[in-house]
């Protein structure tokens, strides 16, 4: 604006020395003779170029100078622009670094297996992924070597994930043990086009992965995800890796706890509940039933002329009858899903939560059947056991639990003084 207003100055005062010479020129003219006229014409044009070459370099001189100056402006801005996105940069990884404490309040406060599997998640979803894409988080069966989804935040909740035992890349992150980033899909030359026909790739263009490893143990992998290409930098890697390492800790702590859990209300034989915590689950069962108007049985079963096969085989061997019972509990009532516990000793107690009398005696008679065409391999020897079996339901029998228990161990006492083998109700 300032070049513009300054150049038109100079050519006002061009124009107007040029027609002060020409109406100088032109008074001249009529009071001198011709040669002197003309003499007078030269030296005013002469004065006219002098003034016009001076004041053309001078324009010149404005104009390069404005344009250094444009320059000098436009690198300050380009400055300006980078040192903001700098600043924007190093705010968000402030940002993100600052809650790292607040992840680790948050891990420490449970040691709950899927409190410390959504901690990890959502914290990385949110504060790499802005809350957008998809997060994975997977558990590793290092026995089988094997992958499986526990849980998953997708910014689209109509979004399936398929590939539940991982994909082409979650194998390489298992395979090599180290984090993995992909800005551009199609241009990544570790996964060619022929290795990802058939993956579930959900349309992402880019991601990274980083493993949770404990004492050389890896221990479950830690994925985001995004439609967009070049959404994840390296910076993101190393902040995901970080999380997964921290993570990677209370993950073994949490597996620790699981198991510990698991085995105080779990029988170590036979893999089945114990009787403590069955009970606890049939004081609720029994109470959100009556709340709801349904109908709960229970099974007690003992295994027949037990004592014979401790006496005959030795207790080792009658150890492996009641895990072979176990066993056959699950897989033949699998599709039910009762809750099933070793009672004591060779009795089983399970309980159908929705099932009513009726149907709970077909129940038991084709499980009976189911165990006597068992064969039991003992010693080289082909065996078979029978069970007898006592049924008793809620409300049909008793409003009471602990009656409830009664009922059906008094129904498998009578089974059992019938001639054993049998099904009975009270």
């Amino acid at each position: 604006m300032q070049q513009n207003t300054t150049r038109k100055k100079i050519w006002l005062f061009l124009c107007l020395s040029a027609a002060i010479l020409l109406a100088g020129n032109f008074v001249f003219h009529q009071k001198t003779h011709l040669s002197i006229f003309l003499v007078f014409i030269l030296v005013n044009t002469a004065i006219f170029l002098i003034l016009l070459k001076f004041y053309s370099a001078k324009i010149i001189r404005e104009e390069s100078d404005c344009e250094h100056t444009q320059e000098e402006i436009n690198i300050i801005e380009s400055k300006n622009k980078k040192d903001h996105e700098y600043n924007a940069a190093l705010k968000a990884r402030i940002i993100r670094y600052d809650n790292l404490k607040k992840l680790i309040e948050d891990l420490n406060h449970s040691l709950k297996l899927d409190i410390v599997i959504r901690v990890l998640s959502s914290t990385v979803y949110t504060l790499i992924s802005d809350s957008s894409g998809i997060a994975l988080f997977y558990l590793v069966d290092n026995r089988y070597q094997k992958l499986s989804l526990v849980h998953s935040i997708k910014d689209d909740p109509a979004l399936v994930v398929l590939s539940k035992e991982g994909d082409i890349f979650d194998q390489w992150v298992l395979r090599h043990s180290t984090q993995l980033i992909i800005e551009n899909l199609k241009n990544d030359f570790r996964f060619d086009s022929d290795s990802l026909n058939g993956q579930d790739i959900r349309a992402a263009q880019s991601l990274i992965s980083a493993p949770l490893i404990s004492n050389n143990s890896l221990l479950g992998l830690l994925r985001l995800e995004s439609t967009k290409n070049n959404f994840f930098n390296q910076d993101d890697l190393r902040f995901l890796s970080l999380v997964a390492d921290l993570g990677a800790v209370a993950l073994e702590n949490s597996l620790l706890f699981q198991k510990t859990q698991d085995l105080a209300i779990h029988d170590d034989l036979t893999s089945l509940y114990t009787r403590g915590y069955f009970l606890e689950r049939l004081k609720d069962e029994v109470r959100r039933c009556q709340r709801l108007d349904q109908h709960l049985s229970l099974m007690m079963i003992d295994i027949d002329f037990f004592k014979q096969y401790n006496d005959k085989f030795g207790h080792i061997v009658g150890d492996l009858v009641l895990k072979k019972m176990g066993q056959l509990l699950k897989d033949t009532l699998s599709e039910l899903n009762p809750l099933l516990c070793r009672f004591g000793g060779e009795e089983f107690l399970i309980m159908f939560s929705g099932v009513e009398k009726k149907r709970a005696l077909s129940i038991a008679e084709e499980l009976r059947k189911k165990i006597e065409s068992e064969k039991i391999m003992l010693r080289r020897q082909d065996t078979h056991i029978t069970v007898s079996i006592g049924v008793a339901s809620l409300p049909l029998d008793t409003k009471d639990e602990d009656e409830l228990v009664q009922k059906a161990d008094k129904a498998m006492y009578a089974a059992k003084g019938k001639g054993r083998n049998q099904v009975c109700s009270i």
